[in-house]
């Protein structure tokens, strides 16, 4: 048997003749490189165009599978947030329970065509987008990851990046969540009637809190996720964290992520809806809307309403999200069509 060992490390393929029956023959021998060379010499062949379609698409397919999942406890966060009711797991079962009943199984995802119409463009932006920060961000030294302050700000521009350019979905999105059918039947309604009734600002109505809120929100998120892969490879030797350790991850992600911003999560949902909420106090300026609140509601009943759903929904939405975002975009690219013919 003859054995043609590999060329190089850029072409880890070998060659074994061996006589069988008297015939020659020969097989490729592929020599195992370590998963992160693999993964680079796969990003060298691939042009940013397709890896910024690859991350788009990777992106909605995430946002999009994780909004539905959390979808009812959603809208019963929303409906909580913008009300002057306490909050408690009761209560908030009881209004799962009579929504069910009275308007039916589907009607817990009400409200949810807008969320896909809107989550499906931010969470491609928000994935795509990290990624370009990332590489905006990073030093030329070749380090697989940033530092952690790098880490943060990348994070918070993507989300700054995704909310500026897919607001007004959110803010109908809201909308529809806390209304019944007949306010508005459709994601066109909401617009019409809104521009129309209130006037082309009110589609940025909360804007301001909102890109405030999410500063810290995706900074932590993409902050925590990043560093907790980080500290998998440096302990466990492995080069990527398995499914459940990516979920795991993801749901610290999350945890961290709504506890840093969730006051003014409140502060932007009762700016969205107050044209339709029926507390009859309007909610026009940042400062105002705290003031108010804290002053008729206090501070944990108040601007922290409901966090507790948020630590439940937060981290299965977000563990789903990162974990989704990571595989889908891994089996993407190795669609052949997405790599640059040499």
């Amino acid at each position: 048997m003859i054995m043609e060992p590999p060329s190089s490390r850029d072409d880890p393929v070998g060659h074994v003749s061996f006589l069988e029956d008297g015939i020659l023959k020969e097989t490729i021998v592929v020599e195992k490189l370590p998963e992160d060379t693999r993964h680079t010499k796969d990003e060298r062949k691939m042009s940013t165009r397709h890896r910024v379609i690859t991350s788009l698409t990777a992106g909605a397919m995430a946002g999009a599978f994780a909004k539905t999942v959390i979808a009812p406890l959603d809208r019963t966060k929303i409906y909580f947030q913008i009300s002057n009711k306490k909050f408690s797991a009761k209560k908030a079962v009881s209004f799962l329970r009579n929504t069910w009943k009275n308007e039916g199984f589907l009607r817990l995802w009400r409200g949810n065509t807008a969320t896909m119409v809107r989550v499906m463009p931010y969470a491609a932006l928000q994935f795509s987008s990290h990624e370009q920060w990332k590489i905006l961000l990073s030093t030329g030294d070749g380090a697989k990851y940033l530092s952690p302050l790098r880490r943060y700000v990348a994070g918070s521009l993507a989300g700054t990046t995704a909310v500026t350019c897919t607001y007004p979905l959110d803010l109908a999105r809201a909308r529809m969540a806390v209304t019944n059918a007949h306010k508005y039947k459709s994601l066109f309604s909401v617009f019409s009637k809104i521009v129309r009734e209130e006037g082309v600002r009110t589609l940025y109505r909360g804007f301001n809190p909102t890109v405030l809120g999410v500063i810290p929100y995706a900074g932590t998120s993409f902050f925590t996720y990043e560093t907790l892969k980080k500290f998998h490879g440096e302990y466990s030797g492995q080069p990527e964290p398995r499914p459940w350790q990516r979920l795991l991850c993801g749901a610290c992600a999350g945890l961290c992520g709504q506890s840093a911003s969730y006051p003014l999560d409140i502060v932007r949902r009762r700016m969205q809806t107050a044209g339709v909420s029926t507390l009859g106090h309007h909610y026009s300026t940042i400062a105002g809307t705290v003031r108010y609140v804290v002053q008729t509601e206090g501070v944990i009943g108040g601007i922290y309403k409901g966090l507790s759903m948020n630590w439940i929904k937060g981290p299965i939405a977000v563990g789903i999200s990162f974990t989704t975002f990571d595989i889908m975009q891994s089996v993407i690219r190795r669609i052949p069509l997405f790599y640059e013919a040499r």
